[in-house]
């Protein structure tokens, strides 16, 4: 009997130091990607995945690329490609998502990730921001929160039942925190982030990313991709492509991916990555849904 199978891929944050390594094993293919990946970045991102230490990984230009490069590798190594019934990705994981849908191509998903890093880093100058990760209450109470503070702070990413992460303005993310933990969250912390991502802070990136976009060829997924705006399965590529760009203002609606893809039929979800960072989040939204977490080959 075949086994429906949701792949995942992380995005910014599932970094580690020495992620590289895990790839050492993966031969030709590996090689070969990571020659690409350094002649197009123009810097030697395998050296940093190998050998750097956590704040250089932290920097948006190094750890977007290194992410993606680590998940993609190690997808395709898997066999992704042909095993998977649907695949979704966590912000920047999702261009992750669309290289192994075969909707674009490895090269192009590459020059776009490291166009999107850039673009958020220099947004974030322009128009400095945070984000905090709110627990232990209900979205409804920090939506309406958002908008009560009447600056700029909204809901970034729906990652969990009772774990939402606002993003803002710093004034509006102190505002908007302080009011969730008076109207009974468990928790608010501070994310160590450069800027807001996932909020209309990014405007300037939006733009600078359109430009990009536009010179890439779009093609219909293999499988559907669930994508963070609309957190349903998609297959047109324009659609695909609409999405991709507005998802750096709009949230990212990780929790209502998850049980789109259980209720369209997803037996197992894997997360493919250099962390577990997803895996913790499927636990809770969808418990009784078996998941794994592959850091390497020798996870099987």
């Amino acid at each position: 009997m075949h086994i429906k199978k949701a792949f995942l891929f992380p995005g910014q944050g599932s970094q580690q130091v020495g992620m590289g390594k895990s790839l050492l094993s993966l031969g030709k293919l590996a090689e070969k990607r990571i020659k690409t990946a350094s002649e197009i970045l123009n810097f030697d991102i395998f050296k940093i995945m190998l050998e750097g230490t956590a704040e250089e990984l932290q920097k948006t230009a190094v750890t977007q690329p290194a992410i993606f490069l680590h998940t993609t590798i190690l997808a395709e190594a898997l066999g992704v490609p042909q095993e998977a019934s649907m695949v979704a990705g966590h912000s920047l994981g999702e261009i992750s998502a669309l290289v192994i849908a075969n909707v674009l191509d490895f090269e192009d998903a590459l020059f776009l990730v490291a166009e999107r890093a850039a673009a958020m880093q220099e947004a974030c100058q322009i128009n400095p921001g945070t984000m905090a990760a709110v627990l232990g209450t209900e979205d409804e109470i920090v939506e309406t929160i958002c908008v009560q503070t009447q600056k700029t702070v909204v809901p970034a990413n729906y990652n969990a039942p009772g774990q939402l992460v606002i993003s803002g303005e710093k004034e509006g993310v102190k505002l908007a925190s302080e009011a969730a933990k008076k109207n009974g969250a468990k928790m608010v912390k501070e994310l160590a982030v450069g800027g807001a991502f996932h909020s209309p802070l990014m405007q300037p990136a939006q733009e600078r990313l359109q430009k990009a976009i536009e010179k890439l060829h779009f093609r219909t997924p293999t499988f559907p991709v669930y994508q963070n705006v609309s957190a349903v399965a998609e297959t047109d590529p324009e659609r695909i492509k609409k999405q991709l760009l507005i998802q750096l203002t709009a949230p990212v609606k990780w929790k209502q991916s998850i049980e789109n893809m259980v209720k369209d039929g997803a037996q197992m979800l894997i997360e493919v990555g250099p962390s577990n960072v997803l895996q913790g989040l499927v636990k809770k939204i969808v418990p009784q849904i078996p998941v794994q977490s592959i850091n390497s080959l020798s996870d099987l």
